[in-house]
């Protein structure tokens, strides 16, 4: 049985040469639609950024030379606002109003804040020497013209964005995200909109599965719930091979009516691991079927949406044109102790706050693997690693974020 780290390993390197011998297909589209998108070109500089030596600050553009001595007072020959043309040129003993964001006039060479300044309508007196360049960003220090910005296989979030729309590329070609399959098994699942049976449950994980899928950068395919007969479970994984990458829940227990690995095996899947030292999420199965990435996840509701996490999303990363991102674990302090038995990595539902100025992490009272009102409560997994099953209260721990909510 492998750590939840070897799984992820495991699930990396397969992908990783699945998709070696082919390019994913490619799209272009606004920029303004293609926030989480993975481009498939790279962005450059237009032009220097920025295009002018730049004022970042409200004040007066001077020559430093002429405050060496304190206080020196210059004569005012003009104003600049953001945007304008200003054709002078500053010389000894003058000075220029200008305001952040405007180009630096010709002559001067730093910008001393107003704040610094006793300024009246034809002079100002300034009070504080200035380094020659202060306060100015100059022409083409962020970028230069033609510089590569941007490289393809590169997600696209706020800031990037933003760079793209600054240098004109309003369109963008980004790989087409890849389509995830999602099926659930059992008798015992039916539709959200049905009214349940004493002993039914409503079909709660294609919800969370298609909003994960959506999350880590994919586009999910709905395939609904297949039952327990091995011939609508055959129909329906077939189908879900259609599209890049298959994940199935519910059905890979030991149970006599878990038929998952027997139908996939029926259809000559490699697999590469059937079990992962987690709780929840033990009975994970992955493997190959047909050139497709298969995930077999188990059917209780934390235990998909953790093995979604840790196993499915660097699978979507390779099959969308990009590296896996590595899992964003990070340290915080218990707030009360915590004792595991079974020697699994356990991830347990967990609040964490920064109410006394640094992260600290509660576990929630939770009834198992089932228990979806305790998660919608959480905001993160607290790791307890089977090396250390026991951990005190104060202690530094390991905290997974549930995507989105940190």
């Amino acid at each position: 049985m492998l750590s939840f780290t070897d799984a992820r390993l495991k699930v990396e390197q397969v992908v990783r040469a699945l998709v070696a011998g082919y390019t994913a297909q490619a799209e272009n589209i606004e920029i303004t639609a293609a926030l989480g998108r993975v481009l498939a070109q790279e962005v450059a500089a237009d032009r220097d950024y920025p295009p002018f030596d730049r004022s970042t600050r409200d004040g007066f553009a001077v020559r430093a030379a002429d405050l060496a001595k304190l206080p020196a007072t210059l004569k005012l020959i003009g104003e600049i606002k953001a945007g304008d043309t200003w054709t002078g040129t500053v010389g000894a003993g003058q000075c220029v109003q200008i305001m952040t964001g405007a180009a630096a006039p010709a002559g001067a060479d730093a910008v001393v804040m107003i704040e610094h300044t006793r300024p009246s309508q034809a002079e100002v007196t300034f009070e504080r020497v200035v380094q020659r360049d202060q306060n100015v960003v100059l022409r083409g220090s962020e970028a230069q013209k033609g510089q590569k910005l941007l490289s393809a296989g590169q997600r696209l979030g706020y800031a990037e964005l933003a760079l793209s729309a600054q240098v004109g590329a309003a369109c963008v070609e980004v790989f087409r995200r890849p389509r995830v399959a999602l099926l659930s098994t059992g008798d015992e699942v039916v539709a959200i909109d049905a009214q349940p049976g004493p002993f039914q449950i409503r079909n709660s994980n294609c919800v969370s599965l298609a909003a994960q899928a959506e999350l880590a950068g994919a586009e999910p395919v709905a395939l609904g719930n297949a039952p327990d007969r091995v011939e609508d479970l055959r129909r329906m994984i077939q189908q879900g091979l259609e599209a890049d990458a298959l994940v199935l829940s519910g059905g890979v227990s030991m149970g006599k009516y878990d038929l998952v690995e027997t139908v996939l095996r029926e259809l000559g899947t490699e697999f590469h691991f059937d079990a992962v030292a987690i709780r929840p999420g033990r009975p994970a199965v992955f493997g190959v079927c047909r050139g497709k990435p298969v995930f077999g996840l188990p059917g209780n509701p934390v235990s998909t949406m953790v093995t979604f996490e840790l196993l499915v999303v660097p699978a979507i990363d390779l099959l969308g044109g990009t590296a896996p991102r590595p899992l964003a674990l990070f340290r915080a302090k218990l707030a009360k102790a915590v004792k595991q038995k079974a020697a699994l990595t356990h991830f347990l539902p967990a609040r964490v706050t920064w109410e006394v100025g640094e992260a600290v992490v509660e576990e929630l009272p939770w009834q198992g693997s089932g228990d979806i009102v305790a998660l919608a409560q959480a905001n993160c997994f607290l790791v307890v690693r089977e090396s250390r099953l026991e951990l005190a209260a104060g202690e530094w721990c390991e905290v997974l974020p549930r995507r989105g909510m940190l």
